[in-house]
């Protein structure tokens, strides 16, 4: 697994589908969600260009520092999201070390956000996800499919947060008008994941 590649996908997938995060969000945020989502992974590819990283610790490192510095309530979060896979990674991206990184990961962001699952978040993508990552570990899993079960897991995830009710984050302000509407961040993560299975 390529992680330089996987995050160049993920940032195409962005510039070609954000229009879509930026819907969903106004209609259940203040709709600058793919606005500041495409400002971050701008920071992120001029990151790997000035670094040129050559591991994934150093590629995840990158892209948490640009997302890091990205306003809004999300860009911190998956800042600190990001920078758990840089420590958990390290030089190589194994079926253990992804579902070391991710589970890390998820509790770090629960932990800050507050969320859990069936909070119309982030989280409800992310936790899937790293669930998937371990139960391939636990089984010997190659990395290609663990990747795929955990884009699955995530977007299921992320599509199951139509229906629910916010219970954290902007959405959660405008109650029954977030109604069937997909939490943009999930979708997000989904579709990270998603691009680790076309990189």
């Amino acid at each position: 697994m390529d992680s330089r590649k996987w995050i160049e996908r993920f940032a195409a997938v962005i510039d070609e589908r954000g229009a879509e995060l930026t819907e969903l969000d106004r209609r259940a945020g203040d709709g600058d969600f793919g606005t500041n989502l495409r400002s971050a992974l701008g920071r992120v590819r001029a990151n790997l260009a000035a670094d040129d990283p050559s591991t994934p610790d150093e590629v995840f490192t990158a892209v948490s520092t640009a997302f890091l510095n990205t306003g809004g309530t999300s860009g911190p979060l998956f800042g600190m999201w990001f920078r758990e896979f840089a420590k958990g990674l390290g030089d190589e991206v194994s079926i253990r070390s992804l579902a070391a990184a991710a589970g890390e990961a998820e509790a770090v962001v629960r932990r800050l956000g507050g969320a859990e699952v069936g909070h119309k978040t982030m989280v409800d993508a992310m936790v899937p996800a790293a669930e998937a990552l371990a139960a391939a570990a636990s089984r010997g899993a190659d990395v290609e499919t663990a990747l795929k079960e955990a884009a699955a897991a995530a977007d299921a995830g992320a599509r199951s947060t139509a229906e629910l009710l916010a219970k954290r984050g902007r959405a959660s302000y405008v109650g029954e008008h977030a109604r069937g509407v997909v939490d943009p961040g999930a979708l997000t993560v989904a579709w990270f994941f998603e691009a680790a299975t076309a990189a």
